[in-house]
């Protein structure tokens, strides 16, 4: 039986869309019931994942209109499969580490204040999320917002395949492993703490603090996989005694 699809598979659904030019009249998208039969997801989902798609900007709502593409993504799903597939999740936050503290210090530099705002609207929508699916989902969304304000193409394509790599089901997996009620109100604070400095201006403090932030996780993941492999050792341990003891017994 076929996997059943998350937001991130209705989100990337909705940006093939986009990405294809497959939209109606002004760049209209398919109602949410069109996009319930054509993508295999619940209305649930899809207004989820709607909802993060329009809390980015990359799409608008008008009251009895429909809802329409706002601005274009990158096209960049078939190298991010690739990446991923010759990638780790510890792997990509090295990358992050690379590109985001950057990303963050030419965003203090140049993001718009309504874009300020929509970061802290984001923000607290994750706080606010109440499941581990969610949390991803509005967390990328807050980092692709920064990315995007700092209005470097390269780099933000560059972030764009690592954001899209981020989706998949084992960087989730270590994510949520590595999460925690402590850890989420951490996060919280640190993504205000880039937020403050990207309005003040400064793009020492918010490179600094979007460095901080990033650190964290790596940690926390480097923990959790370390824990995983220790168990898995363990496991296969247990599994190949009695075969060893039989061995012994016969030998």
């Amino acid at each position: 039986m076929p996997a059943e699809p998350t937001v991130f598979d209705v989100r990337n659904f909705v940006l093939a869309l986009i990405r294809g030019g497959k939209l109606g009249p002004d760049n209209r998208l398919p109602t949410e019931r069109e996009l319930c039969v054509a993508s295999g997801a619940g209305r649930r989902l899809v207004r989820r994942a709607l909802a993060s798609l329009e809390a980015e900007g990359l799409i608008w709502r008008r009251q009895g209109k429909g809802t329409f593409a706002g601005q274009p993504v990158e096209p960049i799903g078939a190298l991010a499969a690739e990446v991923n597939r010759l990638s780790k999740p510890i792997e990509v936050m090295e990358a992050r580490l690379c590109i985001e503290p950057t990303l963050a210090s030419l965003c203090a530099q140049r993001a718009r204040p309504e874009e300020v705002m929509r970061m802290r609207a984001i923000a607290q929508r994750q706080l606010e999320a109440g499941d581990d699916e969610m949390i991803e989902v509005w967390d990328s969304a807050l980092h692709r917002l920064i990315a995007k304000s700092a209005r470097n193409q390269p780099l933000l394509t560059a972030f764009a395949m690592l954001d899209e790599i981020r989706a998949n089901a084992d960087w989730n997996s270590v994510r949520a492993r590595a999460r925690s009620e402590v850890s989420l109100h951490e996060t919280r604070k640190q993504h205000l703490s880039i937020i403050d400095a990207i309005e003040a201006g400064n793009p020492e403090n918010a490179g600094a603090a979007m460095r901080t932030h990033l650190m964290t996780r790596f940690r926390a993941m480097s923990n959790e996989v370390s824990r995983r492999a220790e168990t898995a050792d363990d496991e296969e341990d247990t599994a190949t005694e009695p075969e060893h003891a039989r061995r012994s017994v016969h030998g």
